[in-house]
């Protein structure tokens, strides 16, 4: 078949692999080459630099829906599908009434559940055990129109998002080479979502990632390893920013305030929470590197009595 493919992260890559392996990709569009890193040096996303390997046509508009000269090309292409993984821009109606066969999107959730931009995140931070991918035909909604296929992939207690997309992008890839071999012989049927009380996934950002010391220890740790490998949860020590990569939820209780630092030792920074106790294991402030708290402490002191988020 002949497909359009749009895509832009890491995640989108497996997929966009399996394209190549089994149809004819004519085309990608993915977001525009964007600088990175303290040189402010231009980067293309993931999914161009593989199909340059494949010399495969390249598209990057600011915005499809406004771009004329990339919307006629797209339909001068007449795709049978067009294929998006996490893409980044919303389609309009006319760009999803172009492919023969429709728009088939990959979505990181079991939907309905987790509809929005960062799923995978958010469902850790919520402390969900389970979740998967999900395939569908796109409609002008967000991650609203009919299913296809779905997939489960468990989620142990200490994995992070970061962990979680490296086993979600493989396991997507496989899914959507199924999906398009089960429309391509007629044998998967469509079925209509439902609605679901779990939150819109909003996507993340820094402002948002600062610990709240008041909530529970098991919160705080899914709050913490949801956002790892971004935006990294942080919290002030005595002025500075002190992001944390990992922590354990202890099962002891403490009689002191919320951010209270109880103890400091080679297993890492004992801190009260509102209710029980976490371990911060490991820490990065600025100017330096992540660093494990027995390796910081060496050179380093972090002084118990301090109340953290102050």
């Amino acid at each position: 078949m002949n497909i359009v493919f749009m895509g832009t992260p890491d995640f989108s890559v497996p997929s966009l692999k399996r394209l190549i392996e089994e149809h004819n990709v004519t085309a990608v569009f993915t977001q525009p080459d964007r600088p990175k890193g303290r040189g402010k040096k231009v980067v293309f996303s993931p999914v161009k630099e593989e199909a340059i390997k494949y010399n495969i046509p390249v598209y990057q508009p600011v915005s499809l829906k406004k771009d004329t000269r990339s919307l006629g090309k797209l339909k001068e292409m007449k795709p049978d599908f067009i294929v998006v993984v996490a893409y980044g821009q919303i389609l309009t109606k006319e760009v999803l009434d172009i492919p023969k066969n429709g728009c088939i999107n990959l979505h990181a959730s079991l939907l309905p559940k987790y509809r929005g931009a960062a799923p995978i995140n958010w469902c850790i931070i919520n402390g969900e055990k389970k979740t998967g991918n999900t395939t569908m035909f796109m409609n002008t909604g967000l991650d609203t129109g009919d299913m296809l296929l779905s997939s489960n992939v468990e989620i142990p207690e200490d994995m992070t998002a970061g962990e979680l997309t490296d086993i979600l992008k493989e396991d997507g890839a496989d899914l959507l080479a199924r999906t398009l071999r089960g429309l391509e012989t007629g044998v998967i049927k469509r079925k209509k979502q439902g609605e679901t009380t779990t939150a819109y996934a909003k996507m993340l950002c820094r402002n948002m990632a600062e610990i709240d010391w008041n909530l529970d220890s098991i919160k705080i740790k899914n709050f913490v390893r949801g956002l790892n490998p971004w935006p990294i949860a942080y919290t002030q020590y005595k002025g500075e920013n002190m992001k944390i990569y990992r922590v354990e939820a202890l099962d002891e209780m403490s009689p002191r305030e919320a951010g209270y630092i109880l103890e400091v030792s080679k297993y890492g920074i004992k801190v009260s929470c509102g209710r029980g106790i976490v371990l911060i294991k490991n820490i990065q402030f600025p100017g330096g590197r992540p660093m494990e708290v027995s390796e910081y402490i060496k050179g380093h002191l972090i002084k118990t009595g301090v109340i953290l988020g102050e």
